[in-house]
This record gives structure tokens, sequence and C-alpha cells, in this order.
């Protein structure tokens, strides 16, 4: 009785370690395309914050790959080229402060954080503000590589470090949405 117990403890933890494994590394992803009408099912709009207007604009885009999950404003990452170069960019938009890239899940090749992140550092990369607080708290960041690459992902903002943890809105930030209980 005992070692049937026993076996039936470890398929069980075996098995809820394999489905928590799934749901944080597969479940809830879907594709993501790039859209000219953002409310398209799927779609988004890759834009850039404009130095003149503070609108996010669009951009040119090659070579989309991106994936999203509804469960968590986080999970957005993308790959893409665009002809524009950094030059002409960096005159026209403006620039993110501390870039951090997330993590991607292993089977979405294109995007590698730790690469992208070491290039920021080194300058190889540079981080633009796509849009902010793109959902409350959460700034879409894209970063650009002088060939053309450009790798995107949601980082929470200095408004949504503060809330999130429960603090006070702080000076300079919109109030958050409202929540449904």
């Amino acid at each position: 009785m005992g070692k049937i117990l026993v076996a039936f403890t470890l398929i069980s933890a075996l098995a809820a370690g394999a489905a928590i494994y799934y749901l944080q590394v597969y479940a809830y992803y879907e594709p993501v395309t790039v859209s000219d009408e953002p409310s398209m099912q799927g779609g988004t709009q890759i834009r850039l914050t404009s130095l003149n207007s503070g609108a996010p604009e669009p951009i040119l885009v090659e070579d989309f790959q991106g994936i999203d999950a509804d469960s968590s404003p986080l999970r957005f990452r993308a790959c893409f080229r665009t002809p524009s170069s950094i030059a002409m960019l960096s005159e026209t938009y403006e620039l993110y402060d501390n870039p951090v890239p997330l993590i991607a899940p292993d089977w979405f090749g294109c995007f590698d954080a730790k690469q992208l992140g070491a290039d920021l550092e080194n300058g190889k990369a540079v981080a633009f503000l796509s849009e902010e607080n793109i959902e409350y708290g959460i700034d879409r960041v894209i970063a650009i590589y002088d060939d053309g690459r450009a790798y995107v992902w949601h980082q929470i903002n200095k408004c949504g470090e503060v809330v999130f943890d429960g603090q006070p809105v702080p000076e300079g930030c919109p109030a958050p949405p409202e929540r449904s209980q």
C-alpha cells in the first residue's frame, strides 16, 4: 500500500510539474501580425513616439514575427527589420532610458534577450519608446540595430513599478484604471 501511495504521489507531482511548465512556456501565446488597423484580431501596429508631437507614429516594418498572450501585458515579444536608419530614427523619435529586454520563450528563437541587453549596454543597439502606457504602467520598447534588425518587448515603467507595489500614484503619473471586482 505504501509503494502505491508513493508512486501515485510521484506521478501526480510529475504531471503537475509538466502542466505548470506547459502553461508557463507554451500556453496562452498567440501569433501577432502587423496591421494598419490595430483593432484587427491578432494585429498590432509598430510605432515609435515622435519627439515633435509626443504621439506614436507607424514606422516601416519588414519580416515581422510576434507573439503575445492575454494572461500578462509583459508577454509581448516581436522581431522585425526596418529600412530606416538609426540616425534618422534618433533625430525623429524618443529614446528609451533603462531598457531591460525580458526573456522570451525558448521556442521563439528570433528574440535573444540576453544578447539584446548586452548590445544595448555596449551601444550596438538603440532603444526607443514605442508607446508609453500601452496598458497602464507598461511601455512598449523597441531596440534597433544599425543593420535594421529590431526587437520589441513590453516593460514596466516607473509609474507601474510604484502602483503595482501598492504604493500611491507618484506625481506626474496618470491615475490607474478602476479595477473591476
